[in-house]
C-alpha cells in the first residue's frame, strides 16, 4: 500500500480504506479535551468500528489514552473505551502502561498522588499474527546457572540438569514502558508522544512492508517511526497546520 497523509476528518476517511488492510494501528485519540487540537473534535464509537473493518485478521490496534480529573476523580474515558472495544470483537491482548518521567508533582491540594502514567491498551483481531519481543532488560542474575526443577507427586523437586544453561544478559521486557514525558515540540501540536514509543510498537507488533495506520496523525511521530522501520504508513489529519508538520518530520 502507498505511503500518504491524508488531509480530513479521519472518520469518513477510514470509509475509503479497504477492509483489512492495515497491519498496525499506533495513535493517541484527544481524550477528554484535555488539549485543543486546533479545536476539531473525534466521534469515538464511529472510529473504533471502523479500526475494527480496516484491520487485518491478527492485527494489532494501540491506543494510547489517559483519563481527565474533575471534582478530585478520574473521568474512566479510558475503562469505557476498552470495553467499547471489546464489545464490537476486538480482543485486549495486554493492558500496558506508558509511565512518564519528568512529570511535576500535584499540588498539595490535590488530594489525590501525582499521576505518571497512561494506558497502552493493545487490542488485536483475533490471535495476533506478530510478535517480535523486545529483549532488553537487563537480568540480574546474567551469566548464572538457573536452579531448575520439577515439582514430583511427593513434594520433592528434581532438577532437570540436562536443560539448564547460563541465564542471558538481556531477557524480555515487562509491559511498563518508561519514557521522558511526551516528545520534542513539533509547531503549534499540544501533544507529541515519545518517537520511542512508537518506535517499540512497531518493532513488537509488525514487520518489514506492513501497513501501519495513525488516523489522528497530529504531528506523525507514528509515521516517522514506521517509515524509519521501513514499513508502509498511512496517516490521517484534519488540520492543515499538522499536515504540514507531518511532512517536515518525513523529510
Amino acid at each position: 500500500m502507498e505511503n500518504k497523509i491524508i488531509q480530513g476528518d479521519c472518520l469518513e476517511k477510514m470509509k475509503t480504506l479497504e477492509d483489512n488492510s492495515i497491519d498496525l494501528t499506533v495513535t493517541s485519540p484527544p481524550y477528554d479535551n484535555l488539549r485543543d487540537y486546533n479545536g476539531y473534535t473525534f466521534d469515538f464509537e464511529g472510529i473504533a468500528k471502523e479500526l475494527y473493518r480496516v484491520t487485518k485478521d491478527g492485527g494489532v490496534v494501540v491506543w494510547v489514552v489517559g483519563d481527565a480529573t474533575k471534582d478530585f476523580c478520574e473521568s474512566m474515558s479510558s475503562f469505557k473505551q476498552a470495553i467499547y472495544f471489546n464489545s464490537i470483537g476486538f480482543n485486549l491482548l495486554d493492558t500496558m502502561i506508558y509511565f512518564k518521567q519528568g512529570v511535576p508533582p500535584m499540588y498539595p491540594d490535590s488530594r489525590r498522588y501525582t499521576q505518571k502514567f497512561e494506558y497502552m491498551f493493545v487490542f488485536t483481531k483475533g490471535r495476533p499474527k506478530t510478535w517480535n519481543p523486545l529483549k532488553d532488560k537487563p537480568n540480574k542474575y546474567a551469566g548464572s546457572i538457573p536452579n531448575i526443577g520439577m515439582r514430583q507427586k511427593d513434594g520433592s523437586i528434581r532438577k532437570r540438569l540436562n536443560q539448564v544453561k547460563p541465564i542471558k544478559d538481556f531477557g524480555l521486557r515487562d509491559n511498563v514502558w518508561e519514557y521522558q514525558n511526551g516528545g520534542k515540540k513539533m509547531g503549534d501540536h499540544p501533544a507529541v508522544f515519545p518517537e520511542k514509543l512508537a518506535d517499540d510498537h512497531i518493532l513488537s507488533w509488525s514487520n518489514e512492508g506492513d501497513t501501519v495506520l495513525d488516523p489522528m496523525a497530529g504531528s506523525g511521530t507514528t509515521l516517522k517511526m514506521a517509515k524509519k522501520n521501513n514499513r508502509n504508513y498511512i496517516g490521517i489529519e484534519i488540520s492543515e497546520e499538522y499536515i504540514e508538520i507531518i511532512k517536515e518530520r518525513l523529510k
